[in-house]
């Protein structure tokens, strides 16, 4: 058990908020881009200078250079075993984040008059469901935003086209905080998804889609990075004419390097999966992910001074989201949260109240912190 924790989560109610970090450093609870493990940012500090005894800085290292090479080699090892990605699938290192793939993978997927078949759990999936649009027929078989987003379909709720080429959901709603617990149910079809969220931090099955795609920023390194996996299936169906730069095929042929890499990037994302690989795997980040969410959850189920957004079952374990009983105490509870050394805490701006991100690297102190900050914040409030 940590050691700052007791039965209930919390070792008191009172406690300084502030004493788990080192010096200067705020609970992170950003939406990204999101804390890093902090050993992960000393290392990649160590490196700027000297990057691997090259000489050169980590900044200034050629991305055709042999270091870089060897760099890129090991990070795409390092993904294959954390994640058992199948030895036939592809892994990239693309830029423009998801919100490219939005239009790349239906670029490549959908010939003319093509048809894709969309879950939309939130504002990504929305997104997601514009830029398709764009390319060929795309459908939401499956919509919430009538209900204000708070849960994902179950089984059975939605029906795939028969001439559908590829379903498409995103598996982690930051904006809402609600999350798919199952693989969905495809109807047979292939499984497209947006995994920026939750990807290496939740149990995935690889083998079960054809593309996942996730913006690095929140589970796996810094901005500026994309994660592309591609089955084979999915680089059989692009079709003659798509712009070099938004064809899979260029990207897999050149090893990720048709054009200059984020090279700092995939340097820190390999550092973040290797410190996962430290740290337990992928088991370990899932059930440290499980123990911040149970303990916050917890928290907010505890007093109906908060009001949890999502729905039991759909309930995200990497974004939380609430709103206070009393919405006026809302700029109240911000300012002394970051009075009291937390930040990232505000809820998106379509939505407002308050959003917890927790991803891999935030460590589970920062959670007891804020859960004890919440019961003493009520304790003055409620």
């Amino acid at each position: 058990m940590n050691p700052i924790v007791g039965s209930d989560g919390l070792k008191g109610r009172k406690r300084a908020h502030r004493s788990v970090q080192p010096a200067g450093r705020i609970h992170n609870f950003g939406a990204g881009p999101a804390v890093l493990p902090l050993e992960v940012v000393e290392e990649v500090a160590a490196a700027l200078p000297n990057l691997d005894e090259s000489g050169f800085g980590l900044l200034e290292t050629s991305h055709r250079s042999p270091t870089f090479q060897g760099i890129i080699n090991s990070v795409v090892e390092r993904i294959r075993r954390v994640l058992s990605v199948p030895d036939d699938y592809e892994v990239l290192f693309l830029q423009g984040g998801a919100s490219t793939q939005f239009y790349m993978t239906a670029l490549n997927l959908l010939g003319k008059g093509g048809k894709a078949d969309f879950l939309v759990t939130g504002g990504w999936s929305q997104k997601a469901l514009k830029e398709a649009s764009g390319v060929g027929d795309a459908f939401a078989v499956w919509d919430d935003s009538e209900n204000g987003f708070k849960s994902v379909p179950q089984d059975g709720d939605y029906t795939i086209r028969e001439d559908a080429s590829y379903i498409h959901y995103t598996s982690n709603n930051t904006l809402y905080g609600t999350q798919f617990h199952h693989l969905p149910d495809s109807g047979g079809k292939p499984r497209v998804v947006d995994a920026s969220s939750d990807i290496c931090g939740v149990p995935i099955d690889i083998s079960a889609h054809d593309i996942i795609y996730a913006g690095a920023q929140k589970n796996l390194g810094p901005s500026g990075v994309t994660l592309v996996i591609l089955s084979p299936w999915a680089l059989t169906q692009a079709k003659q004419g798509i712009p070099t730069m938004l064809d899979y095929h260029t990207h897999v042929s050149k090893g990720s390097m048709f054009n200059t890499p984020n090279t700092f990037g995939i340097y820190v994302l390999g550092r973040v999966f290797a410190w996962i690989e430290r740290n337990g795997g992928l088991d370990g980040a899932i059930e440290r992910n499980r123990a911040k969410a149970a303990l916050l959850y917890g928290e907010l189920d505890r007093s109906d001074f908060w009001r949890p957004h999502a729905h039991g079952g759909s309930r995200s374990v990497m974004n939380v989201t609430w709103r206070l009983a009393d919405e006026d105490l809302e700029g109240v509870f911000l300012a002394a949260a970051t009075a009291a050394g937390f930040g990232g805490l505000k809820g998106h701006q379509s939505i407002g109240g308050i959003r917890a991100s927790m991803y891999n690297g935030c460590p589970i102190e920062s959670v007891v912190a804020l859960v004890g900050f919440m019961r003493d914040f009520e304790s003055q409030h409620g």
